[in-house]
C-alpha cells in the first residue's frame, strides 16, 4: 500500500476506533452511562493507544526522512480527526465549537507530538547504525 493511502486510512482509523468505543458509553437516548471524567480518561487512553499502534504500522515501511514523515503524518491525522469531528461528532452532540476546541480538539495535538517524536527516535537510531 502506498504511504499516502496509509496515512489517510490509518488517520481515519485513529478517529474511528475511539469513536466506536465511545458509543458503548452512551445509552440509546444519548445519556452518558458513566462519570464524564472517567469517560474522557478512557477516550484519551484508547485514542493514544490506537494511534500509537497505527503509527508503529505506518513507520514499519518508512526508512528515509523519518522526522519529516513524522511531522507530515501527525499533522494530517490531526486535520482528519478535527474534520471528522466537525462533520460527525459536533452535529451529533450539539456541542458549541468553542467548547469542542477546549474539551476535545486540543487533545488531538498529541498526534503530531507523538508522530514527530517517533520520527526523531527513528532518525537517532538510524544515525547510530
Amino acid at each position: 500500500m502506498k504511504p499516502h493511502l496509509k496515512i489517510l486510512i490509518y488517520g481515519f482509523l485513529a478517529w474511528l476506533i475511539p469513536f466506536i468505543i465511545s458509543i458503548f458509553f452512551y445509552t440509546a437516548d444519548g445519556t452518558l452511562r458513566t462519570d464524564i471524567f472517567f469517560f474522557k480518561s478512557i477516550m484519551i487512553v484508547v485514542g493514544t493507544a490506537s494511534a500509537s499502534y497505527l503509527l508503529i504500522l505506518y513507520f514499519k515501511t518508512i526508512h528515509r526522512n523519518v522526522i519529516k514523515e513524522g511531522i507530515i503524518v501527525g499533522l494530517i491525522w490531526f486535520a482528519i480527526n478535527i474534520l471528522l469531528d466537525l462533520i460527525i461528532l459536533l452535529p451529533m452532540s450539539g456541542m458549541p465549537i468553542n467548547d469542542y476546541v477546549v474539551q476535545i480538539g486540543i487533545r488531538y495535538l498529541a498526534m503530531p507530538i507523538i508522530s514527530t517524536t517517533i520520527g526523531i527516535a527513528l532518525a537517532n537510531k538510524q544515525q547510530q547504525s
